[in-house]
């Protein structure tokens, strides 16, 4: 676990892990014990949707014990959601509202932001755990393009960013948020964005630690002031640079 971010506020003595990590480390007794148990015997564990790649997605969906995520893991990711569980939405169903201090506020359908013009860059990403995957390919909207078509009022200065888990929320200043490297991504390593992996639309943050990217996007709001994000309020950075936030020295990852 990290040490307590600087300049963050109060801060329980072991900060809460972040939307992407695994949690506490377990013995490998412990392990194997469970794992012998099966999941008849642990369906009273608290629910924890942890997932990764190599097609375990759906298995975490369904899985009430969370040990799918001491399973190996090919692509290097790992998956927390703050959510007891999180709706699956498509094409049919899902909507992307733009407010706030805008002149044009809008709601895209899934086909609509398929029909932007998108970006795909190609960069590691950094957990704040610290874990990391290199090289990871994400397209989709420049977030720059969504504020400019909205068109954002004088004295806008942040985007709060919400999600359709109903829980988890996240913000940018509005100078972050016009970054080139800001997408709202609609794929992610050269597929759609799952569902596990926060689809089918996502926000991906490129310079900063992971848990800025929401996942599961459905609102974003543009905002007079920034209000601090789900684990922000829980002592993690809100300026979340790669290695140089949240007292760590990772690499940056652009």
């Amino acid at each position: 676990m990290n040490s307590p971010p600087p300049g963050a506020g109060p801060e329980p003595a072991e900060p809460g892990p972040d939307p992407d990590a695994v949690g506490a480390p377990v013995g490998r007794r412990l392990v194997l014990t469970m794992l012998g148990l099966g999941a008849a015997g642990l369906v009273a564990a608290p629910v924890l949707q942890r997932t990764m790649e190599s097609g375990l997605g759906a298995l975490a969906d369904k899985d009430p014990t969370g040990l799918t995520g001491l399973l190996p893991n090919g692509g290097g990711f790992r998956y927390y959601s703050v959510a007891s569980s999180v709706p699956s939405k498509g094409a049919a169903d899902y909507r992307l509202t733009v407010d706030g201090l805008v002149d044009r506020p809008a709601t895209y359908t899934l086909d609509a932001l398929k029909a932007l013009p998108q970006t795909r860059m190609v960069r590691d990403v950094q957990c704040v755990t610290g874990w990391r995957v290199p090289e990871t390919p994400f397209e989709g909207v420049r977030l720059s393009a969504l504020l400019d078509a909205a068109g954002v009022r004088p004295g806008a200065k942040a985007v709060r960013f919400t999600c359709f888990d109903g829980t988890y929320s996240e913000s940018l200043t509005l100078d972050q948020a016009r970054r080139g490297d800001v997408l709202v991504a609609l794929r992610m390593q050269d597929g759609p964005v799952s569902h596990s992996h926060g689809g089918p639309v996502r926000l991906y943050v490129a310079p900063m630690y992971f848990y800025k990217s929401a996942k599961w996007l459905s609102g974003i709001t543009v905002t007079d002031s920034v209000r601090p994000g789900y684990w922000e309020e829980l002592g993690y950075d809100v300026d979340a640079w790669v290695g140089r936030s949240n007292g760590r020295d990772d690499a940056p990852t652009t």
